[in-house]
């Protein structure tokens, strides 16, 4: 019994999350750290890091222990130590501002480190997802669409560039 145990907790490991569900956690968290809910009477959104800051001193160390589950996400997603670096500077600069009475409070709602971090991520995975795929996935398109024209040599003195000259 204890072997087919272990084989399902194996088995389950090896399936492990996917990237989308890393990505859809990372978007839950900084939705609802920097903009899960709407000031009334006004469009300033606001999230549970701005009423976090309001607790004095421990508010602000949950809320960046919160946000540091982001770029943990993201190191597990193999962004580049200076990705990840620029992304704790984000979360450092939003803990210190945030200690300060009332300008951190009013920073946390201007900053959005969450968020600033969550575009860090995504902009990583979209610029190596379609590197990925391009590597991965068969070369060149599948279908090419229109006419193909041969073009004649040209000798090589009738160069549209002098020798020396490239674009």
């Amino acid at each position: 019994m204890a072997r087919v145990d272990t084989q399902i907790f194996e088995a389950i490991e090896a399936a492990g999350p996917t990237r989308a569900d890393a990505v859809a956690r990372i978007q839950a968290l900084a939705h609802v750290m920097d903009s899960a809910f709407t000031v009334p009477g006004t469009n300033v959104r606001v999230g549970l890091d701005a009423v976090l800051g309001l607790i004095p001193g421990i508010g602000d160390a949950v809320s960046a222990a919160l946000s540091s589950y982001i770029v943990w996400e993201a190191r597990r997603l193999g962004l580049p130590r200076w990705k990840i670096a620029r992304m704790m500077g984000n979360v450092a600069m939003d803990a210190m501002v945030g200690v300060v009475p009332l300008v951190g409070d009013l920073f946390d709602v201007a900053f959005k480190a969450n968020r600033r971090n969550l575009r860090i991520v995504l902009d990583h995975l979209e610029r190596n997802g379609e590197a990925m795929a391009r590597a991965s996935g068969p070369r060149g398109p599948q279908v090419i669409e229109g006419e193909a024209v041969r073009v004649a040599e040209r000798p090589l003195n009738e160069r549209p560039f002098p020798a020396g000259e490239r674009r």
